[in-house]
């Protein structure tokens, strides 16, 4: 039986490029790994408009037939703060196209599902996101302003308790000891909700953010800037959400192939290579060159042989290197 009693909803964004052959990955996984989910995944597909230079939507035919007969329900929405300057923006603004008062888990499209998502013990009243996440931001200058100083500001900004967000079994400023998430998956009990948050608190940041973030870079942060503060202000955090289930043994967020390739476990290429394999999706894969290469022409395999998994380099730059060295890195 179901962990999880409540019904909900999946959402990814899909657009031109390389996210509409990751939205068949994803999709081809997800059904793979949940024939009888009872909620819809819906593809959120910007339009075009004056935050576009370009048709944003998803320009392959084949990919929208595959979404089609994944199930996949494509939603279009429209960009009013964001678009082509910061389309990190697009899975903010998304959330409104969602069915309100549904509960919601947002997805990266570079993300395989591994397992039955209802089995995931969410609580949707206190949101959570991603903690495979690594010290980007901020980044502390010699003479500029700590931790402490830059995450309180932002906390203060929006009326909120700073000092109950810190997980005090880190030391100060040590960036763990601060609420900070990885946007690849995050969840709530309505997306209407959580989207007007995310995007007033976003805007507010990158229009008018404290004085303290003088030194501070927003591109490409800004999402997970305020998505802690988001979360917090809904009373979710950082323990909301037993460990080992997303981006543990039910996703795998992997962020680009060849990084898969390196350092996942033979599970997740086994769940990859299986969903790429059936004639009708291959074909619709193919025809994006680091797919085509990476799954179907060994270029993954070889990239994985450089690594061991067991004894992994300690820094992703380590392993990108490796791979751009070795002509490997396919994107």
């Amino acid at each position: 039986m179901a962990r999880n009693a409540t019904p909900f909803n999946v959402m990814i964004v899909g657009q031109n490029g390389r996210l509409q052959y990751e939205a068949v990955l994803f999709a081809a996984s997800f059904r793979a790994a949940n024939p009888d989910f009872p909620g819809k995944l819906f593809v959120a597909e910007p339009q075009p408009g004056p935050r576009w230079s370009k048709d944003p939507r998803m320009g392959d035919n084949a990919v929208r037939n595959a979404l089609a007969e994944l199930g996949a329900e494509i939603i279009p929405f429209e960009n009013n703060h964001f678009g082509e300057a910061y389309p990190y923006g697009n899975k903010i603004e998304a959330l409104k196209a969602l069915p309100k008062g549904e509960p919601f888990v947002f997805f990266d499209t570079d993300t395989l599902i591994m397992g039955d998502l209802t089995d995931v013990p969410f609580d949707f009243a206190k949101p959570s996101a991603s903690r495979r996440v690594e010290g980007t931001w901020p980044q502390i200058e010699l003479y500029g302003p700590g931790y402490t100083q830059t995450w309180k500001s932002l906390y203060d900004m929006f009326g909120l308790d700073f000092a109950s967000s810190l997980d005090t079994s880190h030391p100060d400023e040590y960036w763990r000891r601060y609420l900070y998430f990885n946007a690849g998956f995050f969840y709530y009990k309505c997306p209407h909700e959580f989207g007007d948050r995310f995007t007033q608190y976003a805007t507010q940041i990158r229009h008018n953010a404290p004085a303290e973030l003088v030194c501070q870079t927003l591109d490409p942060w800004l999402d997970q800037v305020a998505l802690p503060l988001v979360i917090h202000s809904f009373g979710g955090g950082r323990d909301a959400l037993e460990p080992g289930w997303l981006d543990g043994k039910t996703s795998c967020h992997y962020r680009v192939l060849p990084l898969l390739y390196a350092r996942e476990s033979q599970d997740v290429v086994n769940m990859l290579e299986e969903v790429a394999a059936p004639n009708k999706i291959k074909k619709v894969l193919k025809t994006y060159e680091p797919m085509r290469r990476m799954i179907f022409q060994g270029k993954g395999a070889k990239a994985r042989a450089l690594f061991d998994r067991a004894n992994l380099p300690r820094r992703e730059q380590q392993i990108r290197n490796t791979l751009k060295r070795e002509k490997l890195w396919l994107r």
